[in-house]
């Protein structure tokens, strides 16, 4: 008899979308390139990995999506690049230890990280840029606005939380006990961590996906550089106090799933709070940390409403 079973196990699902996305990037006029930092540069060697305009238009503004943990930047944009790409000069890098971009500095925080894509972004001409980051690329999007506030025109901060402080943690703000069953659900190396991961990122999340689906994922998006990224969520907890983070005076559009388990909604209204009148905040019901894929449309709608329609 046909073995079924064991087709599926040599297909990878994973692979293959993987490969479609890459198809649609291509097709809505991007190409892919890694530039390397470190020539001429003082850091150590640093390579990052980008999909950019294959003709930028220099008249355009210039759009930069920067992706969080979990799949790759392709699955966590691809549905909305169409929308901007008509509009925008459109960049989606790869952030240090994902996708084809490393570093051999030792350094793991979300600073590091920004000053590396804006390294980036002007080695590509880039000068002046809007900004959409998505949970852990919130962090990086926002340090690149504190820091380069000249070079940030608008930001959008999506389930981003920015203003947690290491205290949060033993306060209970977080679904999850202490930080190495964090960086476990984050980092998923089986299938028992990877459904947990989807339950706290989805209000409805999909049931009854079978464990040889499950370790395609990982096997294809979870097992490079997992001892970094585990560094790169130690990282951004570490001594971190509100008291210590820079106000930016950017226009900004916080986007929020009303029931995010990883980053729960208060986090967003403290961020809010935080940057002031400059800020608005948007929060998405009956949806998670993952909004921008539970809520795709509704996402799409206010990224839009607030990059688009302004300008």
């Amino acid at each position: 008899m046909f073995d079924y079973l064991k087709l599926l196990r040599c297909f990878s699902f994973t692979a293959s979308r993987d490969w479609l996305f890459r198809q649609s990037f291509a097709n809505a006029g991007l190409r892919s390139v890694t530039t390397d930092l470190s020539h001429g540069n003082s850091i150590a060697s640093t390579a990052m990995h980008c999909w950019i305009p294959k003709y930028p238009n220099r008249s355009k503004p210039n759009l930069l999506l920067v992706h969080g943990f979990g799949a790759n930047a392709m699955w966590q944009y691809g549905e909305h690049l169409k929308a901007f790409t008509g509009r925008f000069n459109v960049y989606v890098p790869d952030l240090l230890f994902f996708g084809l971009s490393s570093t051999s500095e030792s350094n793991r925080t979300e600073s590091f990280q920004a000053r590396c894509l804006m390294k980036l972004m002007e080695a590509h001409g880039v000068q002046r840029m809007n900004i959409v980051g998505i949970s852990y690329g919130g962090f990086v999007g926002y340090s690149l606005a504190a820091q380069f506030p000249e070079k940030v025109e608008k930001l959008v901060l999506c389930c981003a939380g920015v203003c947690l402080e290491e205290k949060d943690m033993e306060d209970g703000l977080f679904k999850v006990p202490n930080l190495e069953e964090a960086t476990g659900i984050l980092i998923p190396q089986t299938p028992e961590k990877l459904k947990e991961l989807i339950r706290f990122s989805f209000v409805k999340p999909i049931k009854g996906v079978p464990s040889f689906f499950l370790w395609d994922f990982i096997d294809v998006m979870c097992t490079e550089f997992v001892e970094e990224k585990r560094d790169l969520i130690k990282s951004i907890l570490k001594d971190r106090r509100l008291s210590d983070l820079p106000k930016i005076k950017q226009k900004s559009l916080i986007i929020w799933g009303e029931e995010d388990q990883i980053f729960p909604l208060e986090l967003g209204y403290r961020l809010k709070r935080h940057i002031g009148e400059n800020a608005e905040i948007v929060v998405i019901k009956k949806a998670g940390h993952a909004v921008n894929l539970e809520k795709s449309k509704e996402f799409l709608k206010h990224l839009k409403s607030f990059l688009i329609e302004s300008l």
